[in-house]
């Protein structure tokens, strides 16, 4: 139904009119229009005007009629006269009614109040903190004591109404309203200090006590509505001891604290935070100077640096409050150079970001991505790396220090005044959310009616027209800051490092055009966390030097990709890798545009380039292998079908056995690099059991197609010298190989066994047979471009000292009369994987009775079996190994577990045929289903099988060789821990938690393989 429906006549002419200044109920406020307290007021069109300018007119007219109602009739009178003939003091208190509720109450208490919006008036003049001292002292020592805190209260919203209608009306701009929060906060901590003295005489008699601003306070760049945070500082006065002088000044500051937190009749003010000063919550409210130094030269941590860059003396003894500051300065503006700078910085930085709740990502004006942290945290790094040695930088303030780095050449003068821009309206938006209700949010509220506000509030700052639809406009606006401020955060730390060597040669020193010293990009590169700078600097500049194309797009590129790598555990390494893939596919058309284009892939490169010397070795092997991280299914595992028909064409092609088996090799490795690739890039699941498994069964697949296209290369290089092959040869896995639990580094562990064509032909098939599997060994193994697979045949009869390939009668001879116990056990984890299927599936049948014996495990052979695991715990075990942490015959380690399981198979295997499995994990799940084994314990020797598992894998990731304990280098550990899913700085913490699981899984083995 329309207005005119609604109503008839004169009415509907008006509701027609508030219709189109914005009113959205216009029958409410017809009706606040005929309340006595607006006589006179109702058909005014400037008024009506000026209440369509707000950024709510329903709210504006409700506070405004709220606030005559208050008034006498004389100050009604006076209010409304100027209401209709003054248009600045209109607007001001008409924009401050209808953008905030919280003071349109204050003004129904208050109503006397109104007249602060006249003290202001001066368009030039801006309040200082003076003028609000003045202000909030005079109402308070008016008030009787009791009433004082109610008064201050009363005072500071009476200041904060000026502050708001300058803000609201554009005669102070973001930092001037910024600067006036800050400059009424710090008078009315001194307020409520001069209260504390009055009440305690005795206290203030007795010590002399600064109050030190911090963060937004202390930058002279607070909210409307924030905690505001502090640090008190203390000296006795002449004869006091100081700790009695300690004791006063701390009745004082919690006194102080009160006054401004505790909620009383008229609200509160806002929390003052002391937990920034030494020790946190944990240590003493104030401190003596001496004790303040103390403390930061010895124990402080990097982010206590980093908050007191915003360190101001804001109330209580001037003096001492610029001794302060001028006494961590120099500590500040050395916290750079401390050990673990970017990692310290890193670790508070994922903090942050870690406390935002998972529904309130989106929304996080402050926290989220692309929102006001990003800027701050950028400024402030880069004021950390360069303020010590330029002074120009030692700004609190987050726009000055913005300013102060653009003139100096650190940020590009387009990054810096955008980013300014996206600043100022990120904060403003924050402003206009924080003063409706003078609540402390950070969060963009969702509601309609909150964001139409918001969108009228901000229509000046918004580039798009806001009448049609003012919230879509206002979400338009806001993100494309958001997106602005992530781009220019991912860029501002990085980009001067490449104006500094773009268009030099190798070498030259003169980089003054860039604003950057050789020096200062030095010390940017090692506040990065790159060890070598110079190193770095020399592979920046052969990137990024040049006019031509592929130099330009580079330095589109590196921006980045220097974060990417810098958030690595080796820097170095990831911008050393890249270079060397640049170098060699830096002429190809695709590589450049496949990283320009493809933001995932670039990402995906940079975080595989840098995240250890497998996946980069065997890339520069091959840099083409580059291409499948542009395929959204180049990561995916090939089956075992795929891969085996994919080598045998390739061996098929091949003119002899070693170019066939060349084939098969390069196969391979391109295969493990996709793999590494998937396993470091996380694509294997979020469960670390099931990425394990994945990844065993990709490496498992991957080596048994290897082996069968080897095999057929070395059978087919025998026969074109020789003629047909006198016998058929099957390959059987062994050990992790047969379990389908092969790591990067594993050797295949095999069993060879042949059989003859023709009875006849026995010595001949032996020796024929040999020679291809000699030639099979010793083809895969050879060195060369492609990474060896070692075949270890050692687990055969006899071992060394017997021949390498057997015939299946003379395995069944051999396991007959001679076989061991431990031959026994190393048996269930044969399985056929190449070569002839029928032999191997034979060999299957011939070995089931010896490893799932009928009669179970006889107590001699019991005994046999844990003597020898005793021995190889012993005698095994490297000189000098820690055997809490050696994950293959260390406590809890994978031999713990996987003796456990293959006893049990030993033991029930014959009459449970779900235990007949060479997996490891579906074996000790089957134990545990069968009741062999409880539930918990299964559990808890599992979790110590897939970590130990997994650091091993790590370990081969981030080193490239193998290894069965944690790294002792300390950037190679961090890697690990990184792989692990631990931040960075928590290697200790992988290391912990390694030896609590592995503990665990001990004492589990204890019980179960060695008995009560």
């Amino acid at each position: 139904m329309s207005v005119e429906e609604r109503s008839g006549g004169r009415t509907s002419r008006l509701e027609i009119r508030l219709v189109r200044r914005g009113f959205s109920d216009p029958d409410a406020a017809v009706r606040r229009l005929a309340e006595p307290a607006l006589h006179g007021l109702a058909g005014d069109p400037v008024l009506l005007d000026a209440l369509g300018g707000t950024a709510d007119p329903d709210l504006a007219l409700l506070g405004l009629t709220r606030l005559l109602e208050a008034l006498d009739e004389a100050e009604r009178h006076t209010l409304r006269d100027t209401l209709t003939t003054s248009k600045p003091l209109r607007d001001r208190l008409l924009g401050v009614l209808g953008a905030s509720a919280a003071l349109g109450d204050h003004l129904a208490r208050h109503p006397a109040d109104w007249h602060a919006l006249v003290t202001f008036e001066v368009r030039d003049m801006h309040p200082d903190a003076a003028e609000f001292q003045a202000a909030l002292t005079e109402r308070v020592r008016a008030s009787a004591p009791p009433a004082r805190a109610d008064a201050l209260r009363a005072a500071y919203r009476r200041c904060l109404l000026a502050i708001a209608a300058r803000d609201l009306t554009g005669t102070a701009d973001l930092p001037q309203t910024s600067a006036e929060l800050a400059d009424l906060a710090g008078a009315t901590l001194q307020t409520a200090l001069d209260i504390a003295a009055d009440e305690d005489p005795d206290a203030a008699a007795a010590c002399r006590l600064a109050v030190i601003g911090m963060g937004k306070c202390g930058g002279r760049e607070l909210n409307y509505v924030s905690d505001v945070d502090v640090i008190f500082v203390a000296e006795p006065q002449e004869g006091v001891d100081e700790h009695r002088a300690v004791q006063a000044a701390t009745r004082l500051a919690a006194r102080l604290m009160r006054l401004c937190s505790d909620t009383t009749g008229e609200g509160v003010i806002w929390p003052v935070d002391a937990n920034l000063r030494p020790e946190g919550r944990n240590g003493p409210l104030v401190r003596t100077l001496a004790s303040h130094l103390a403390y930061y030269q010895r124990w402080a941590k990097t982010w206590e640096f980093q908050a007191l860059l915003k360190a101001r003396p804001v109330a209580g003894d001037g003096d001492l409050g610029v001794q302060y500051v001028a006494a961590i300065a120099p500590l500040v503006w050395q916290a750079a150079a401390r050990d673990n700078f970017v990692t310290d910085v890193q670790q508070m930085r994922r903090r942050v970001v870690d406390t935002i709740p998972a529904t309130e990502v989106d929304r996080q004006l402050k926290l989220g991505p692309g929102g006001l942290r990003d800027v701050e945290f950028a400024v402030q790094l880069l004021q950390l790396v360069h303020g010590r040695t330029d002074p120009a930088l030692r700004s609190g303030n987050t726009l000055q220090a913005l300013g102060a780095l653009s003139a100096g050449g650190y940020v590009g003068r387009a990054d810096a005044a955008s980013l300014d821009t996206a600043y100022r309206f990120l904060r403003s938006l924050e402003h206009r959310i924080q003063l409706h209700r003078l609540r402390r949010t950070h969060l963009v509220p969702t509601g309609q009616a909150d964001l139409r506000r918001l969108a009228r509030s901000l229509s000046a700052q918004i580039n798009d027209d806001t009448r049609a639809d003012p919230v879509a406009a206002l979400e338009r606006e806001w993100r494309r800051h958001a997106v602005e401020v992530r781009r220019l955060h991912e860029r501002l730390f990085y980009r001067p490092l490449l104006d500094a060597v773009a268009d030099l040669p190798v070498g030259t020193a003169g980089l003054a055009s860039s604003g950057l010293t050789p020096e200062g990009a030095k010390a940017r590169l090692v506040a990065l966390g790159y060890v070598d700078p110079a190193a770095a600097l020399r592979h920046l500049s052969a990137l990024a030097s040049g006019v031509s194309r592929k130099a330009a797009i580079q330095r589109t590129l590196l921006p980045v990709l220097l974060g990417w790598f810098a958030d690595s555990a080796d820097p170095d390494a990831g911008l050393l890798n890249f270079r060397q893939v640049s170098d060699a596919l830096g002429r190809t058309p695709w590589y450049l545009r496949l990283l320009r284009d493809e933001g995932a892939a670039a990402e995906q490169l940079a975080r595989v380039l840098s995240a250890g010397r497998l996946a980069p070795d065997l890339l520069l092997r091959a840099p083409e292998a580059v291409a499948m991280l542009g395929d959204p299914q180049g990561l995916a595992p090939r089956g075992r079908a795929v891969l085996e028909q994919e080598i045998l064409a390739a061996v098929g092609r091949a003119g002899d056995a070693h170019a066939g088996v060349a084939a098969a090799r390069a196969v391979r490795r391109r295969e493990l690099f996709r793999t590494a690739a998937a396993d470091v890039l996380g694509r294997f699941g979020d469960d670390p059991a099931e990425a394990v498994d994945t990844a065993g069964e990709a490496l498992t697949a991957l080596n048994a197609a290897t082996l069968q296209g080897a095999l057929r290369a070395c059978v087919a290089g025998w026969e074109a010298r020789n003629g047909e092959l006198p016998t058929r040869i099957a390959v059987i896995a062994m050990g992790r190989f047969g379990g389908h639990e092969m790591g990067y580094g594993s050797d295949a562990d095999v069993l060879l066994v042949h059989e003859p064509l023709l009875e006849s032909l026995d010595e001949d098939a032996a020796r024929a047979a040999h020679a291809v599997c000699h030639d099979l060994r010793t083809l895969l193994a050879a060195p060369g471009t492609e990474p060896p697979l070692l075949v270890d045949a050692d687990l055969r009869p006899e071992g060394r000292n017997g021949p390498l390939v057997r015939t299946l009668a003379s395995y069944a001879a051999y396991y007959r009369r001679w076989s061991h116990v431990w031959e026994s056990q190393a048996l269930l984890r044969a399985e056929p994987v190449a070569g002839d299927a029928e032999l191997g599936e034979r060999f299957r049948a011939l070995i089931d009775p010896l490893r799932y014996p009928g009669s179970g495990v006889p107590e001699r052979d019991l005994m046999e079996i844990r003597r020898i695991k005793a021995r190889i715990e012993s005698e095994r075990l490297p000189r000098g190994a820690d055997p809490t942490t050696h994950t293959k015959i260390g406590r809890g380690g994978l031999a713990d577990v996987e003796w456990v399981v293959q006893l049990l198979q030993l033991q029930h295997g014959h009459a449970l045929p779900a235990l007949r499995t060479t997996r490891t994990r579906r074996a000790l799940a089957e134990a545990a289903a069968a009741g062999l084994v409880a539930e918990e314990d299964a559990g808890v020797l599992d979790a110590a099988w897939v970590l130990a598992s997994r650091v091993r894998s790590a370990v081969m990731l981030v080193r490239g060789r193998p290894g069965d304990t944690f790294p002792g280098d300390a950037r190679e550990l961090s890697g690990v821990a990184r792989y692990l899913g631990y931040g960075a700085g928590h290697s200790g913490e992988l290391v912990d938690d390694y030896r609590r699981t592995t503990r665990r899984a001990r004492a589990v083995v204890e019980r179960l393989f060695y008995g009560p």
